[in-house]
């Protein structure tokens, strides 16, 4: 079975290669239709399949530049990217950026980057997870008190309105957001963009792993505008990114490479299937791939303190990752086809008449 496996030129390690295409289609259909590059489990997922922590993150970035700008082009067909909110976070996110970038680096020197970065992995995803589905739970509660009041309740309505407290800060500048249709102060994008940036350059993610939320939460963007914005900046942080990592050497060209080929196929599937599933749907489903990549990730992590079981966990950890990565993308595809088909179904009948 060595022809299922290739040597990595730059890093020096034998990568499964069918492993790094599951990765590509998979996270390329996801990463389009959550609106984020993906990478929250590419790095994790390329860490589990044997690349140096350093090597997965640089080469995660490297390759999620080129999906990141396909899937935002298709998005701006659709009317869900707000530019002037993307430019206004693009300082952010760079000075936030080259910030996590230099600390990793320092972690690598110091031997801490692996357990340090799993841990916050773990610790993220964990607020997360409880952050989505703590949204769904109360917009849930909404709909029941409405219907209970005989009301039907307002379809842009959530469950956590934290944007209603940010918006009453008034530092100027303050600026509107005609296509989110939001009007703040200008240093609340700037201001989650830093923090985003920093922690992309860190854990190797485009940023959208809390943007696309923080869009939602803390600036208030309606979901399908979250999520095609926050395309543009995982773009914009994965050109960024894709270069710092590659002048310090820990980007693997080959790998990047496998891996677009799969994602530049499966982010046009994503991003057309955002026309068809919006709002909370997109919400539960981002809920249910943060737990399964938690899960991989605390898998890897286990064997730091129980070494023994280190083959079974890495077993487990590969096989948890690629079929989150599988179930979600089919998920997304099937759905996507089915409103489609719907979509042809309803011009038909409104011909007929």
């Amino acid at each position: 079975m060595d022809w299922l496996y290739v040597l990595m030129p730059i890093s020096g390690v034998t990568i499964f290669w069918p492993g790094l295409i599951i990765l590509g289609i998979g996270v390329g259909i996801i990463g389009g239709f959550f609106g984020m590059g993906g990478a929250w489990m590419v790095t994790p997922g390329l860490n589990i399949l044997g690349f140096p922590m350093a090597f997965a993150i640089g080469t995660d970035i490297a390759h999620m530049a080129g999906k990141s700008l396909i899937s935002t082009m298709r998005h701006g067909k659709f009317g869900n990217v707000d530019y002037k909110l993307g430019f206004i976070m693009v300082i952010g996110t760079i000075v936030g950026f080259e910030a996590g970038a230099q600390m990793i680096m320092w972690l690598e020197r110091i031997g801490q980057v692996n357990m340090v970065v799993r841990w916050l992995y773990i610790i993220l995803l964990i607020l997360i997870a409880w952050m989505v589905f703590a949204d769904v739970a109360k917009r849930r509660k909404k709909e029941r008190e409405a219907a209970a009041a005989g009301e039907e309740l307002d379809k842009l309505a959530t469950g956590l309105e934290w944007h209603k407290t940010f918006h009453k800060i008034k530092i100027p500048p303050m600026v509107h957001l005609n296509v989110a249709g939001v009007y703040c102060s200008a240093w609340l994008p700037i201001g989650v963009s830093f923090i985003t940036g920093w922690l992309a350059g860190i854990l190797g993610i485009g940023g959208g792993l809390i943007r696309m939320p923080s869009l939602i939460y803390i600036v208030g963007c309606p979901t399908h505008v979250a999520v095609g914005t926050d395309l543009f900046e995982v773009m914009i942080s994965g050109l960024y990114g894709a270069a710092t990592y590659t002048y310090k050497g820990r980007v693997e060209l080959v790998a990047a490479i496998i891996m677009l080929c799969g994602a530049a196929v499966g982010a046009q599937v994503g991003a057309v299937a955002t026309k068809y599933i919006k709002g909370y749907g997109i919400r539960i489903a981002f809920g249910c791939a943060v737990i399964g990549c938690m899960l991989s990730v605390l898998l890897k992590l286990i064997p730091m303190y129980i070494p023994e079981i280190k083959p079974v966990c890495d077993v487990l950890a590969t096989v948890v990752v690629l079929g989150v990565v599988s179930a979600l993308s089919i998920y997304i595809t099937v759905k996507m086809f089915q409103g489609a088909a719907n979509e042809v179904r309803q011009k038909k009948a409104a011909m007929g008449r």
